[in-house]
């Protein structure tokens, strides 16, 4: 998370030799190495409607729940699900565009354009989409968002590439990197985010029938949070309280959404770089509380940095007890801090949870969502600082990565992205 410098004060937590004896037993036992810092560091951002029972989206008098009946809004000048407070589970979809169609090219993605601007419009309404072979599905709302986005493949096919904004590329090589193809890359993606998952998976469903004839699924990744009406932040799989630092309010029109530097069509838009990162949770089980603390530089119990005493305290990196630093030097939140007010991103991130293999009790991790208005200046440049001095790299790693550019809101009577393909 992009942890701030500021003087913190309050209680300190000294690094004791027995949790730095236990971070060292730990990587001694072949906790592994070369992995990625994004560990921590989830959207906060202010709480849902309260929910009903767990597993159901009727209240106990048997009414909906409010948010069962939540919309959240289609059009407008910024897409939804971006902003928009998470809900609590996520899918997200990648297309590769068919060469061998004969709706290849900039038709076939005006049609996939249109036809999914259409369906998401109903389908946020909490109304069928058009000849929705399951209508009963289609309904309540239960804040289900749709968010569409397109990467450099898509442009080359639709012969648009020479309209792509300079940063719609891969990311560069980290050294922390163990990259897999199934999880990276795509033409198009769609992120789509609803509090029931009933509701979610007819709108992924929906998506993928639209897209028949016109791209084939390249992957899909589910995610889960915190449910509706959650007054905590967001837990991690490794325990820790995830999601602290976030650009205000007043900061989000600099951060987070395009400007007049980038071409016409994605003025209003923003770049989603999503992020698989899978956790070693077994090694990570294997340090006691206080080690976990300092790896992160927050502690555990209530996601307050080691030099403070409440979650919103900004830790204070040059403190020092018994001739070192509070907050040790390889803690994860010295490195990913802003070191500028240009370099804070938007997280919107989900944890993933999904069968182990071989000997592994989980194959777990974070789907690090983040948005932000130029993922080389906002992103990579917090990433560059994590490639190496983080801890936190021995119990995560990154093995999916993609970049999309996400199109500005639709006004009404218009679909995502008709700039782009009719401009």
């Amino acid at each position: 998370m992009a942890d701030q410098h500021a003087d913190g004060s309050g209680r300190g937590s000294d690094p004791t030799r027995r949790s730095l004896l236990g971070l060292g037993a730990a990587l001694a036992g072949g906790a592994g190495a070369g992995l990625v810092g994004y560990g921590v560091g989830v959207t906060r951002t202010s709480p849902s409607p309260a929910p009903a029972a767990v597993g159901s989206s009727s209240g106990i008098d048997g009414s909906e729940a409010a948010w069962a009946t939540a919309a959240e809004p289609f059009h407008g000048a910024h897409q939804s699900g971006i902003r928009t407070p998470p809900q609590a589970h996520a899918t997200f979809l990648a297309l590769d565009l068919d060469a061998g169609s004969p709706a290849a090219g900039r038709d076939g993605l005006t049609r996939l354009l249109r036809q999914w601007s259409e369906d998401a419009s109903r389908l946020q309404r909490g109304i069928p989409a058009l000849a929705d072979p399951q209508p009963d599905l289609a309904g309540p709302p239960a804040r289900l968002t749709i968010t569409l986005g397109v990467g450099p493949g898509a442009l080359t096919m639709a012969g648009l590439a020479d309209r792509a904004p300079a940063w719609l590329a891969p990311l560069p090589a980290f050294g922390v990197d163990r990259l897999e193809p199934q999880w990276s890359d795509g033409d198009v993606v769609a992120q789509v985010c609803a509090e029931d998952p009933i509701v979610l998976a007819h709108a992924v469903r929906t998506l993928l029938i639209d897209a028949a004839g016109i791209g084939r699924l390249r992957w899909l990744q589910r995610g889960f949070r915190r449910p509706a009406g959650a007054t905590s932040t967001m837990r991690n799989l490794m325990g820790q309280v995830d999601g602290t630092v976030q650009p205000t309010d007043a900061e989000v029109d600099d951060l987070v959404w395009v400007g007049e530097e980038g071409p016409a069509w994605l003025r209003g838009g923003s770049s989603l770089v999503l992020r698989r990162i899978r956790m070693d949770l077994d090694t990570w089980d294997q340090l006691d509380p206080e080690a976990k603390d300092q790896v992160i530089g927050r502690r555990l119990s209530d996601g307050s940095p080691l030099t403070g005493t409440k979650e919103s305290d900004a830790p204070d990196l040059e403190a020092t007890a018994k001739g070192l630093h509070v907050i040790p030097d390889f803690a994860h939140v010295r490195h990913a801090r802003a070191i500028t007010p240009r370099e804070k991103i938007l997280r919107r991130p989900y944890n993933y949870d999904e069968t182990p293999t071989g000997s592994q009790t989980a194959d777990s991790g974070l789907l690090f969502a983040a948005y932000q208005r130029d993922p080389i200046a906002q992103f990579v440049a917090i990433q560059r600082r994590l490639d190496g001095p983080d801890l936190l790299n021995v119990w995560t790693t990154p093995v999916g990565s993609a970049v999309f550019a996400m199109f500005p809101g639709a006004p009404e009577g218009s679909y995502l992205g008709q700039a782009l393909v009719e401009g």
